[in-house]
């Protein structure tokens, strides 16, 4: 279709792209970044794998690896912002899939890319939800005696995912200021964290520990393989900034503010966290190959060994309150995707998904999809000790795969491309390449496995994960779906549109 993006109000863009306003537009720019950065969220992402990068690769790992993936993942996300800017609509990746790949497999992109986004925007939730429990039952242990166990662990989980599904479902202009004091939250949360681990401590590590000393705790051989392991630390931290673009429907001036909310968000978490791991690593005060803690949370460790318990437990209640407010944005971005897809009807029980609630004109149903699904991948928890890790790495695989489709199309369009009013002129081509070379990398790195013997209790499972969502799409895909999926004319679709008028706004 002819698109003019430069001349369009934000609903006549959205109509040209095939799609009603139904959705309440009450975003400002800075709220559309504010999403993306909480569901970045260093003082979630960094410190729930803090442990694992000690363990994996170590602190000159935890340093540089995040400076490097901090990099990498700005070209990832640079390319997607421009396409963004062309396509600002909630569908996101799935639908630029569609719009960019060759007219007779241009359903099947976007099939398998809208799948890849939903298995690693429910995992995001999991991870970021998890995270939080894990944090809260450290918490309740030290100030309750509340003991650390998966039983306990899962019972908070599920109790965290609930209040976001309520706080979704309920409080929807209340999750909008929240985003907005999220933002806050984690900049002097973090200043006040590196502030008062740099000054207080009579002892810091020497700046050759922190940027040159390498762990290997993994039972691996390699430490090179061992280094690309502790990656994922980093990688999975910058997740989740797709939210921008699955807000723009709920977002002014879409085609700037989605694209400028994906850039800016990556490069001051980028930023932001690399002070933060740095303080903390500096902070650690008893080392001696690990980092003992009996609570199972290092990050709290080294707040009450440099703090003492009162002043550590305060810094933790900082982290956990910034990680609650990372996995409510998780869920809002989450069930916009899971709207997006099931308006399209792509998902079992589309017509329940996609309905909107007529007083908040938000997607309820999607909202309490997206929690029990975080809450099925954190089960297996209970029988096996690293499945936060494997959670991780799933919504990393899921994520940057759907990242990196529209990337791969955008490059084989060339010049057929129409920019939208926020571009990366020239350097559109090289920016591509390295975002697709780099999410290559990373997809087969973190489906290799974690530790070393291979046991049931440590299995990195999630290869078996992404292989069950991509069979099932894939079966369903050659079943049905490929006769009617984004095709209007088909007599499913038609059925579905004349069963599902717009809602009216209520009491507005």
């Amino acid at each position: 279709m002819p698109l003019e993006p430069d001349h369009l109000s934000d609903e006549e863009r959205l109509a040209q792209l095939g799609y009603t306003q139904v959705l309440a537009r009450r975003m400002s720019g800075f709220s559309n970044f504010a999403v993306s950065f909480t569901i970045i969220s260093i003082l979630s992402g960094c410190l729930t794998l803090y442990g694992f990068g000690l363990n994996t690769g170590g602190p000159a790992m935890l340093t540089w690896g995040w400076v490097l993936v901090g990099a990498m993942t700005l070209f990832v996300g640079l390319a997607m912002a421009e396409v963004c800017s062309s396509y600002p609509t909630s569908a996101g990746l799935y639908f630029w899939a569609k719009e960019m790949a060759p007219p007779k497999s241009a359903a099947a992109w976007a099939w398998f890319t809208g799948w890849f986004n939903v298995l690693g925007q429910v995992a995001v939730t999991a991870g970021i939800d998890f995270g939080a429990a894990t944090f809260l039952n450290a918490y309740l242990d030290l100030q309750f005696e509340f003991a650390v166990t998966p039983e306990h662990t899962m019972s908070i989980f599920a109790g965290v995912l609930l209040l976001h599904g309520v706080l979704n479902t309920f409080g929807v202009r209340l999750v909008a200021v929240l985003n907005s004091v999220s933002v806050w939250w984690h900049v002097v949360g973090v200043l006040v964290i590196v502030g008062l681990l740099a000054v207080v401590p009579d002892h810091h590590q020497s700046a050759s520990f922190v940027f040159g000393h390498f762990v290997n705790n993994t039972g691996f051989k390699s430490g090179f393989y061992v280094g690309l392991l502790s990656l994922l630390v980093a990688q999975y931290t910058f997740t989740g900034y797709d939210a921008s673009a699955h807000m723009t429907e709920e977002t002014n001036d879409a085609a700037v503010a989605g694209p400028r909310g994906i850039v800016r968000s990556i490069w001051t978490s980028w930023i932001a966290g690399f002070v933060l791991i740095v303080g903390l690593t500096f902070a650690i005060q008893d080392w001696d190959g690990t980092l003992g803690t009996a609570i199972g949370v290092p990050p709290a460790q080294v707040f009450i060994d440099s703090l003492g318990d009162a002043g550590g437990k305060a810094l933790l209640l900082v982290v956990i309150g910034a990680q609650l407010f990372c996995g409510m944005a998780s869920v809002t971005a989450n069930s916009r995707m899971i709207y997006a897809f099931s308006r399209d009807g792509a998902l079992p029980f589309s017509r329940t998904w996609h309905r909107i609630n007529p007083n908040t004109r938000t997607p309820t149903n999607a909202v309490w999809l997206a929690v029990v699904g975080a809450l099925a991948l954190g089960l297996p928890y209970l029988i096996n000790a690293t499945a936060y890790a494997a959670v991780t790495s799933i919504a990393t695989i899921g994520l940057y795969i759907a990242y990196v489709i529209p990337t791969f199309l955008r490059l084989r369009q060339g010049d057929r491309f129409v920019r939208g009013p926020w571009h990366l002129g020239r350097a559109s081509r090289p920016i591509g390449v390295v975002a697709v070379l780099w999410v290559t990398v990373i997809t087969v790195l973190f489906m290799l496995p974690q530790v070393n013997p291979i046991t049931a209790k440590n299995f990195n499972y999630a290869p078996v994960a992404v292989a069950v969502v991509l069979g099932f799409a894939a079966l369903w895909w050659v079943l049905s779906a490929r006769k009617w999926f984004l095709n209007p004319s088909h007599p499913r679709n038609l059925a579905r549109a004349g069963a599902q008028p717009l809602p009216e706004p209520v009491g507005r």
